[in-house]
């Protein structure tokens, strides 16, 4: 395995504020950095994002169940980032 998979799929976590609450997210750095960059491009902070992710998930909005927080972080930005033809209708 290659340095930068290693450094790519190593677990962070980092502490949220969801709703005037700290919470902690654990996430790959690969996934906190296109999560950061999905923000960025819609001008919002990373918490704001967080935020709307998590408010989607548990009011049922997010196509699925309302599992973890990390999960429907990971399905957002795959659902965002990834390239044509994965994460969309078949």
């Amino acid at each position: 395995m290659s340095a930068l998979f290693l450094a790519e799929s190593r677990i962070r976590k980092r502490s949220v504020v969801i709703q005037g609450h700290a919470t902690s997210v654990s996430l790959e750095e690969a996934f906190w950095r296109a999560l950061k960059a999905i923000a960025r491009g819609r001008g919002l902070s990373v918490n704001a994002l967080i935020a709307d992710i998590d408010r989607r998930r548990t009011e049922g909005l997010s196509g699925g169940a309302s599992g973890n927080l990390s999960s429907a972080i990971r399905v957002f930005v795959l659902e965002n980032k990834a390239p044509a033809g994965i994460g969309g209708a078949d």
